[in-house]
């Protein structure tokens, strides 16, 4: 169910009945010469509405703000200053709860998020909220990784590259433009390799400066159909998981409690 397309009464009463809603993150970012601004937030939104429909959930609507500052240098990207994209993602979160959702995941089709959204999930502790957060981090299992590499035909993956853009293909495909694809493979680049065990911000512009990581010559909208079903699969069993789960909200209660014998 889609959040948007609700009525405000079926809304409620998806609330009361699922319980659960889904945060599906996203950027808007260059994806090399041959994917829209929208690729993550769009395939994110796809996987997580097409989930809802094996384990019944809410999808909240096309979300695309996200940590995109390394991509401020090409048109099209819109990155937030920091502290009002935290509060954004909070004040978000906080309204679906004031919806009547009691549990809500969040599901990232951004790479750049991998240190954002586990910082607001633990961030969950410093206030008491009438909700539990659950952050998918998107393990296929070892089954489906198996099946994803054996449908692939290059190794080197990232950002527009053989399996984003299947799966965009597959989505999609009116958005894709595999005639402008390039020549060549986006490889990494290396550029901050000289300082051993650092960590930089500049560090996805060193290796990859046109925001292209991999070869997208092999893709086909195929190879996105069976990868799009791996995805959704995965999600739909952690639906199901996060649903059933009676520990991390008891877990919370008991620690808040702990948390307020102290004031």
């Amino acid at each position: 169910m889609q959040w948007e397309n609700l009525t405000s009464a079926d809304l409620a009463a998806a609330a009361r009945q699922t319980g659960v809603c889904i945060l599906a993150t996203g950027v808007l970012e260059r994806h090399s010469e041959h994917l829209p601004l929208g690729t993550d937030y769009l395939n994110a939104h796809k996987r997580a509405c097409l989930a809802a429909e094996l384990a019944p959930a809410v999808v909240f609507p096309p979300f695309y703000y996200g940590q995109i500052y390394e991509a401020r240098c090409f048109p099209g990207a819109v990155a937030l200053k920091p502290a009002l994209l935290f509060e954004l993602l909070q004040a978000v979160l906080d309204e679906i709860a004031r919806n009547g959702f009691r549990k809500i995941i969040i599901v990232n089709g951004h790479g750049g998020n991998a240190l954002l959204l586990p910082f607001l999930a633990q961030c969950s502790l410093y206030e008491e909220k009438p909700y539990t957060l659950y952050l998918f981090k998107g393990e296929l299992g070892p089954e489906r990784e198996k099946i994803w590499k054996e449908t692939l035909e290059t190794e080197l993956h990232g950002h527009a590259c053989e399996c984003e853009t299947s799966i965009s293909l597959a989505n999609h495909p009116e958005l894709v433009h595999m005639e402008r694809v390039p020549a060549q493979p986006g490889e990494r680049r290396g550029r901050g390799g000289h300082l051993k065990g650092n960590y930089s911000g500049i560090w996805w512009y060193a290796d990859f400066p046109e925001h292209y990581a991999g070869d997208a010559r092999p893709a086909t909208a195929e190879k996105g159909r069976i990868l799009r079903k791996l995805e959704v699969e995965a999600l739909a069993e952690y639906i199901n998981a996060v649903k059933a789960d009676q520990v991390l909200p008891a877990l919370e209660r008991e620690f808040f409690e702990r948390e307020r014998r102290l004031r």
